[in-house]
């Protein structure tokens, strides 16, 4: 007797230009214009960019310079984290009225699993098109999906038909998908390690899978045995409702490039009350506090210490983050300075396992 194959039913869910669209959404004379949320003429850098701005090649993480260069009648708009939040909070109760199982990535992205629903509608291509369409419907929010088998799947479609559109890719279009994608198209292969694929010729889904788990090994340490099951549409990861936060930070960039520790301790008095906020806020402590130096050249530097207790009160915080600072000599004056703690007293929940009979 055949045995009908179970899969799990994936969304990601992507929203478009997230904070830019925002923006144009409560100032209307911004609709249509080039900008950036984020950054300045002179300092910062780009948190989210219009798609009349990405037109021009202004991307995020660009420093606000060179979005400018590309783009010189660019508008910049400095970042309302509240009014996101508000939003993404509106969007991810949309999310729930379908599944309990939403994994949030971001204020603006998160994994759904509707293998089983609460709608009891048995495509996850028709929950992901009802999604989006009341997410315009209720908000004016334009968003993209991707649907598949497994989260890796889910988040390398969202972005194909990107803005407000959707990609579904079925059971059965997952192996010929896969070996037909362009190497650096695979979601987690960054520009450093696709380089390194090409120069072993390694330049799409097929080329990869071609590769023995021996070979992969050797070429990318543990990772080697992800790019080899990936490519073979495998993927375990769970989407995961109680995601743990494994680390919560600030940071500041400053107008002017500080090239005095006095100064540069000053400021991080000032990063440490912030992170204070935020550890009470999120009822944490951690253990590994790490101290973040982008230097004005943008090259970047990290130091951490890791404490056999947990803190989260600043006056724990500048005795570690004065030695990290005065650790070695700057070697150029300082654009960013930030503060993170990792390790946190925070405890993981069981996972939560479906596996049904998939219809897209």
């Amino acid at each position: 007797m055949e045995t009908k194959l179970s899969y799990r039913k994936i969304i990601h869910v992507d929203m478009d230009a997230f904070y830019a669209s925002v923006e144009q959404l409560d100032s209307p004379h911004l609709k249509g214009k080039p900008l950036v949320v984020g950054g300045s003429e002179k300092r910062g850098v780009v948190a989210a960019a219009s798609y009349e701005a990405r037109k021009f090649g202004v991307r995020s993480a660009m420093s606000g310079s060179l979005a400018k260069q590309k783009c010189p009648h660019l508008i910049f708009v400095k970042p309302r984290f509240a009014r996101y939040k508000e939003i993404s909070l509106k969007i991810r109760a949309i999310f729930y009225d379908y599944t309990d199982l939403v994994e949030p990535l971001s204020l603006d992205e998160a994994y759904l699993d509707v293998t089983k629903n609460k709608k009891g509608i048995s495509s996850a291509s028709v929950i992901a098109r009802e999604i989006r369409n009341r997410i315009w419907d209720e908000l004016q929010l334009s968003a993209s999906a991707g649907i598949s088998i497994n989260k890796f799947l889910a988040k390398v479609a969202s972005d194909i038909n990107k803005p407000n559109g959707q990609k579904t890719i079925a059971p059965e279009e997952v192996i010929d998908f896969l070996e037909k994608l362009p190497i650096d198209k695979f979601y987690g292969v960054g520009k450093v390690t696709a380089s390194k694929m090409f120069s072993s010729g390694i330049f799409t889904g097929l080329d990869l899978k071609k590769r023995s788990l021996e070979e992969l090994t050797k070429l990318f340490g543990k990772s080697g045995a992800h790019y080899y099951n990936i490519v073979r549409g495998i993927q375990h990861s769970q989407v995961k409702p109680d995601r743990i936060r494994k680390s919560i930070a600030s940071e500041r960039t400053f107008k002017e490039n500080l090239s005095s520790e006095i100064y540069m301790l000053e400021k991080l008095h000032q990063i440490a009350d912030e992170l204070e906020y935020r550890m009470k806020k999120e009822k944490a402590m951690g253990k590994t506090l790490t101290l973040k130096i982008k230097f004005s050249d943008f090259t970047q530097q990290t130091r951490s210490k890791t404490l056999p207790t947990f803190i989260y009160r600043k006056k724990d915080i500048m005795p570690l983050v004065q030695k990290l600072l005065y650790q070695e000599a700057l070697k150029n004056s300082v654009r960013l300075l930030g503060l993170s703690f990792s390790n946190l007293n925070t405890h993981k929940k069981g996972p939560i396992w479906v596996q049904l009979s998939f219809d897209f």
